[in-house]
């Protein structure tokens, strides 16, 4: 005759709770690997886009010269204070549809697809006929980048000095949930008017050999949730109760037949 075993059965129930709520550690550190042998992605020069909005001060030997290609200060805003959460609008040289500013005396300047000493090289050939060896300082001045998911502060920030990597991306963000996927952070890029994405696994050395270590401007970054995540939000506490009844049940059986005994 079967005979119920209630302390091989509590252990059994208590172990199952227990492997179920396990993380593989795995799964949650950060640059798995040796470091010292990944290949960094040390180049990185942002390009400039449709919509960018430019700040461009022209500078040389004779101020009333180049005070023509120049917005008033009172006009430029001025970001120097870190990273900014939201998206504001500064003034400053919008680049259009058709990738091109509107620039003082000159007309229009098609900087879209260039770099930024490109753009500059681009600048200084419009002005030869006006100015002798100008000194050009190009800024983006809405650099943003946007980070959505299972982080702590989710939302669209402003970047300061135009450079900034995955990981201080995900930092300014407040870093991952314990319910984020690490192997599996998606970048959305538009180049070109096309949308990319890439995955990345935050968990491997690879991650400093990808292509969007570094990000750039108007980028999204997705932290998926992992399964628990996801099943948690289709229980419902019905669910849940649901659920205690069954184990209370379990319980009260193992009971009674451990009396019976």
């Amino acid at each position: 005759m079967f005979k119920f075993n209630f302390r091989f059965f509590l252990i059994v129930l208590i172990s199952g709770i227990f492997i179920t709520s396990c993380t593989d550690k795995k799964k949650l550190i950060y640059f798995q690997g040796n470091l010292s042998q990944s290949d960094a992605n040390k180049t990185y020069n942002p390009v400039l886009k449709i919509d960018d909005v430019l700040s461009i001060t022209i500078m040389g030997l004779e101020a009333e010269a180049v005070k023509p290609f120049n917005i008033p200060l009172a006009n430029i805003s001025q970001n120097v204070g870190g990273y900014s959460q939201g998206t504001p609008t500064p003034p400053g040289y919008l680049i259009d549809s058709e990738g091109n500013i509107e620039f003082p005396v000159i007309g229009k300047i098609k900087l879209a697809g260039l770099s930024r000493s490109a753009a500059i090289d681009s600048l200084k050939k419009k002005l030869v006929p006006y100015l002798n060896n100008p000194t050009i300082l190009l800024r983006i001045l809405n650099y943003k980048i946007t980070v959505l998911g299972e982080v702590r502060n989710p939302g669209t920030f402003t970047i300061p000095n135009e450079r900034i990597t995955l990981p201080e991306a995900l930092g300014i963000a407040g870093d991952l949930l314990i319910t984020g996927v690490r192997k599996n952070v998606l970048v959305i890029r538009e180049i070109d008017g096309k949308r990319t994405e890439t995955m990345v696994n935050l968990t491997s050395k690879e991650l400093f050999s990808s292509p969007v270590y570094y990000l750039s401007q108007n980028d999204l970054v997705y932290v998926s949730p992992n399964r628990a995540k996801i099943n948690s939000s289709v229980v419902n506490t019905t669910n849940i109760s649901l659920v205690v009844s069954v184990i209370s049940l379990l319980v009260t059986m193992a009971v009674l037949f451990s009396s019976q005994k």
